[in-house]
């Protein structure tokens, strides 16, 4: 079971883990807390779905998010308390973090325990979201994290593993080398575009997330499904432009779209390592 903040979410951090377990056989459930209603719109013919415009936005991004689904072959997707019981609530520090039924204001034991009833239906053996930090800090990712947590502890021992994603900065500068090879190839459309128009970023230190490789306990490959994952980013359009293998959201800085994925174990039994790292290679790893 994964537990992600806003539709788009479940196809950038963990697209491809999905995707492959859902193609496994394993059952892959995603719980989404809010619409997104306050996304950033990039393409100019979906400005009308403006966030104060009756929410036309979050009603828009179920499909998005219904289609992202279809792409990754998961079929079993609900919205925390039904859609739009908690709405999103923009970034950290913005007047919309207090705005009434904003999640970042859901009280915690309340959310936890609709989330346990979804646990004690599903009964799945993994759960999967954000770290303490909410990845990047978004109040919503730092909810959902402590949402999930709580509804870990509510389960009892039903869930065997709780993880965070995470992104090693050994991955992350590599994804850097990446956009920056393509952009001397082809020669930046203007200073600093990388492809597709994107805006190249100079080093590690210059973007809100990554953690220390030391820090990541769990690398899934997941690279047979890399284009199921990149189908799952285009259908988020609203929020995602694509130019295949690179991605961006509204900030127009590129990013490598990578089909291997990567997690810290923050509970449960930590399964046997693979390669120099020492990182698991299957979330189920160490279950009886």
């Amino acid at each position: 079971m994964l537990v992600h903040a806003h539709p788009d979410d479940e196809s950038i951090g963990t697209g491809a883990t999905m995707a492959k377990y859902a193609a496994e056989g394993t059952g892959v459930t995603l719980v989404t807390c809010t619409l997104g209603e306050l996304g950033e719109i990039i393409p100019a013919e979906l400005a009308d779905l403006a966030w104060d415009k009756q929410d036309k936005l979050g009603q828009y991004r179920i499909g998005e998010l219904d289609a992202a689904c279809a792409a990754l072959g998961v079929s079993d997707h609900r919205f925390l308390g039904g859609p739009g019981r908690w709405r999103d609530s923009g970034m950290m520090g913005a007047p919309s973090n207090e705005r009434e039924g904003a999640f970042w204001r859901a009280d915690v034991d309340e959310a936890a325990r609709v989330l346990l009833s979804v646990i004690e239906e599903v009964r799945p053996d993994v759960l999967v979201t954000y770290d303490a930090n909410g990845f990047y800090g978004h109040p919503d990712h730092i909810q959902a994290h402590r949402v999930a947590w709580r509804a870990f502890e509510l389960a009892g021992g039903l869930v065997a593993k709780f993880y965070a994603t995470a992104v090693p900065k050994s991955v992350l500068a590599e994804g850097i080398r990446a956009v920056q090879q393509q952009e001397s190839t082809e020669g930046p459309g203007k200073q600093g575009d990388a492809a597709g128009g994107f805006l190249a970023v100079e080093s590690v230190a210059d973007l809100p997330f990554g953690v220390p490789d030391e820090q990541v306990t769990t690398r899934i490959d997941a690279s047979a499904y890399l284009d199921a994952k990149v189908a799952a980013l285009r259908a988020h359009a609203s929020q995602i432009s694509v130019d295949s293998p690179f991605f961006a959201l509204s900030n127009n800085v590129a990013q490598r779209a990578f089909g291997v994925e990567y997690y810290t174990l923050l509970a449960g039994p930590r399964g046997p390592g693979e390669g120099p790292q020492g990182w698991e290679a299957d979330l189920f790893a160490g279950i009886g």
